[in-house]
């Protein structure tokens, strides 16, 4: 399980706000997302839009798709092209990966945020930034990293939530400017032979398992047979035995049982929303008490049992049903399963290049003041936020396809 919860006091962790570090790191960020990445290019599309807004002197958040650890940075790479700085939002964990990460990330605008609490510092950080007008501003809707370039997962409505609140400052100050949000997709294309690339992975997750290489089967059948594997391992850990039936069926299952069990052992009545929402209230739930020092030894190990189940949840919700197929052989899509098989198994993926990136920034959504609410108690921004990054997703797809 990769450690992305912390039983211990949060600090918020501040951007910084001067334009030395992005100055200087607008020389480098393109050589760090190819050695860090294996992200080669970035290429960026429609950043007139972009420009428009901020020449216009408005209020800018832009709300992208979430599929890979590059995707700040490639995206600051494509603000370049305006030219202009971004601020982002960051979940906490990633400002405890080593110094260096931090320095990078925090160089380049970002800020920590606390995914389970309520990190008022972070919301009014946000705000701040919003309102001064300064930089556009990150804020990635899904909530969670998916390894999914063609998807789009749940989407929650921090994004608008923050947007009004900015707008409603900037009316009490009296000030004329628009607050609007910009919807961005970040898609990845694998250049390379993806046979090649992953052979010795499902070698190497095959002699995990002490099996004999698989050479026999297909490279889709191998992946299969790796996936089937996985959720049996985790069957048996949190459901008691390993079940049978279709792969997708079964995963679908395994979510909802252990999110069902998890829920009913903390008395969580409030079961709205998706996976990443409902596994966001658990986490903070579970770990309050932790982080306050109020749990005995025996008591923290079965709240890491709880997080753990959680953390797999979550994990196994992230594959798509039907993503790859003999008949739908996107490079790209096999080696994102690949990697999330990978980061299941042992909790690091290997680097698979060379990568090349589209950017391409959306019409431009005003937000007002007021919350609005569709017929069927939704938020009609979101939706619209959604349904431009689906359309651009489906159209960069396509390209991909046509190749």
């Amino acid at each position: 399980m990769q450690q992305v919860v912390f039983d211990e006091p949060y600090d918020f962790i501040p951007p910084y706000y001067t334009n030395w570090g992005p100055h200087l790191l607008r020389f480098y960020v393109r050589r760090y997302v190819r050695k860090a990445y294996g992200v080669h290019s970035v290429e960026s599309r429609h950043v007139e839009r972009l420009r428009d807004s901020v020449a216009a002197g408005r209020s800018v958040m832009l709300a992208p798709n979430h599929c890979r650890l590059a995707d700040p940075m490639v995206l600051g790479i494509m603000a370049l092209d305006v030219p202009v700085y971004l601020h982002a939002m960051a979940s906490w964990h990633l400002f405890k990966e080593g110094w260096f990460q931090t320095f990078i990330i925090r160089a380049l605008g970002a800020y920590s945020v606390l995914r389970e609490g309520n990190d008022r510092k972070s919301l009014e950080t946000s705000i701040d930034i919003l309102v001064a007008r300064k930089r556009p501003l990150i804020v990635f809707p899904e909530g969670a990293l998916t390894k999914h370039n063609d998807l789009i997962n749940e989407m929650m409505e921090g994004p608008t939530f923050l947007a009004r609140q900015a707008a409603r400052r900037l009316k009490k100050m009296g000030e004329p400017s628009e607050v609007v949000i910009h919807p961005v997709v970040v898609r990845y294309a694998f250049d390379g032979d993806v046979q090649q690339a992953i052979g010795p992975t499902l070698d190497g997750l095959e002699a995990r398992l002490s099996w004999q290489p698989k050479h026999n089967l297909t490279m889709f059948e191998r992946i299969a047979k790796l996936g089937d594997a996985l959720l049996a391992l985790k069957e048996i850990e949190y459901l008691g035995a390993a079940r049978s039936g279709n792969l997708y069926d079964r995963a679908e299952q395994f979510v909802e049982t252990v999110l069902n069990r998890v829920e009913d052992a903390w008395d969580q009545k409030d079961r709205s929303g998706g996976v990443i929402a409902r596994v966001k209230r658990l986490r903070t739930l579970i770990l309050a008490d932790m982080v306050a020092g109020k749990v005995t030894p025996e008591e923290r190990e079965r709240r890491w049992y709880d997080l753990a189940a959680l953390y797999y949840a979550q994990q196994i919700s992230h594959y798509p049903r039907d993503y790859i197929t003999a008949g739908k052989n996107l490079p790209e899509h096999v080696i994102e399963t690949v990697e999330r098989l990978e980061e299941d198994f042992i909790d690091h993926a290997h680097l698979y290049q060379p990568l090349r990136a589209v950017v391409e920034v959306g019409e431009a959504i005003p937000v007002g003041p007021e919350r609005v609410r569709d017929e069927e108690g939704g938020d009609p921004i979101m939706a619209e936020i959604r349904t431009q990054l689906q359309a651009m997703m489906d159209g960069l797809a396509a390209e991909r396809t046509a190749v």
